[in-house]
């Protein structure tokens, strides 16, 4: 996946086009990301223990992996991601900048 948890992102498709937010979970197996504040879906909850009063709760869903970019350290713009091999380990770098995404 050429995205991971804490990368910030811009979602260049669906309902929250054009939304930035960081990655809070990846699902690597579903090639899906939980992304903060996008893709806002309504839960029912019944009354727990954690949740006395139970009711209707906004929570993020996930959404697939390719319909989000993640954003250029350099020019904050949304970038293609590129792999390099740098001091021996490989690491992600974003193609508009040639920048590290990986710190």
């Amino acid at each position: 996946m050429h995205v991971k948890k804490g990368d910030k992102v811009k979602v260049i498709s669906g309902k929250d086009r054009g939304k930035q937010g960081n990655i809070l979970e990846a699902y690597p197996k579903k090639d899906r990301v939980l992304v903060e504040g996008i893709n806002m879906i309504k839960k029912h909850a019944k009354p727990s223990q954690e949740n006395p009063q139970g009711g209707i709760l906004n929570q993020e869903a996930a959404i697939h992996v390719s319909n989000v970019m993640p954003i250029d350290p350099k020019s904050g713009e949304p970038t293609r991601v590129g792999y390099e091999e740098r001091d021996g380990k490989k690491v992600r770098i974003a193609k508009k900048s040639g920048e590290a995404l990986d710190k």
